[in-house]
């Protein structure tokens, strides 16, 4: 714990001038976001009648090409995500048409969804929310408290085809449809009649294209890029913020700054993972200021070498170790796997 309490001093003492550091990025460039635009759309839309024609040679060419798709829907996603933080665009109204457009092709509601993603920003890593816009996870102490049925349930929960791929599914059929977190957001009667009209608006587009083309093929083609992108996007999110140096603190120790450089990991890919997945991976300065746009992610990295000096890089390899962590060890300031915290409280009842 001192050695932790050493290092959160030195760190807000090493960037206790972040604003100044980030303040130039954060002016959006409309013309590299037009530029994005296309580099985004037209491979999408291209892959996508590409995945049409193709049915009719292999359904396994249609789900290869289906992946690579869909990282290209991961980039209209980041497009939704920075329009939703109002940083992709320099105008307010034409970060909400794109942002609202983008939605009908992620399926994932805009305003609300942005409502949602916002508050985890500014409380993220707070013990007391931990289950908004993140990865629910257990204390260690609220693991030990629990029954032998509420551990099987959380242990079942944390198994890696639960997480990765069944609750993708139910976060794009289920959360995404009707309004949650009632108690924790504000002006939720608004938010949740936007989201309603949201997909209704996805739901008719929807049902017009499949009456044009054919509801199986269309049904096929943009449930399997929307379930490949759900995955992705999970897995981003996972190793994003469950990361063994993680920071999770109570709302009356958090710190902001802490928050993003130690809970914000920088996810190290190959450059055109990188590019396809939009600079997310650099997500401990998109903690520190949601309104860099994706474009000036990598730019302030390179330039500010003081930002990466604290963060956790987690390449790829490293990263499918991460899979293990499943606890918030309170005690010792970081994420531990189920068998850990058996050895552990093992010894403990040892020692004592």
């Amino acid at each position: 714990m001192l050695k932790n309490n050493n290092l959160d001093t030195e760190i807000k003492e090493s960037l206790k001038n972040w604003k100044e550091i980030i303040a130039s990025y954060q002016v959006p460039d409309d013309k590299k976001a037009v530029f994005q635009l296309l580099n985004t759309f037209l491979p999408f839309l291209a892959l996508w009648v590409l995945m049409y024609f193709s049915l009719e040679w292999s359904i396994l060419l249609t789900i290869g090409l289906g992946l690579i798709n869909a990282f290209f829907m991961v980039r209209i996603f980041i497009i939704q995500h920075d329009c939703g933080h109002q940083s992709f665009f320099k105008s307010k109204k034409l970060n909400n048409i794109v942002g609202y457009v983008c939605s009908l092709f992620s399926s994932i509601p805009y305003k609300y969804w942005a409502k949602v993603h916002n508050f985890h920003h500014g409380h993220n890593g707070q013990l007391e929310v931990r289950d908004v816009g993140d990865i629910p996870t257990l204390t260690v102490a609220e693991y030990r408290e629990k029954s032998k049925w509420g551990k099987l349930g959380y242990r079942i929960w944390r198994n890696p085809i639960i997480t990765f791929i069944i609750a993708p599914a139910f976060y794009f059929i289920v959360s995404n449809r009707i309004p949650m977190f009632k108690d924790k957001l504000k002006n939720m009667k608004a938010l949740s009649k936007s989201q309603l009209r949201n997909n209704l608006l996805i739901l008719v587009l929807y049902a017009g294209l499949a009456f044009l083309i054919g509801w199986k093929q269309f049904l096929f083609i943009q449930l399997t890029l929307i379930f490949l992108f759900g995955i992705i996007a999970f897995w981003f999110f996972y190793i994003q913020h469950q990361h063994e140096t993680s920071y999770k603190q109570w709302k009356e120790n958090w710190d902001y700054l802490l928050s993003a450089i130690r809970g914000s990991s920088y996810y190290k890919l190959p450059r055109v993972f990188q590019w396809l997945t939009g600079n997310i991976g650099i997500h401990h300065i998109h903690h520190l200021s949601s309104l860099i746009p994706n474009y000036n992610l990598e730019k302030c990295m390179r330039e500010n070498k003081i930002l990466n000096k604290y963060v956790t890089t987690i390449g790829f390899w490293e990263s499918l170790k991460m899979m293990k962590y499943k606890l918030w060890d309170e005690e010792r300031c970081k994420m531990v796997s189920f068998d850990e915290y058996y050895r552990h409280e093992a010894a403990k009842k040892q020692a004592a």
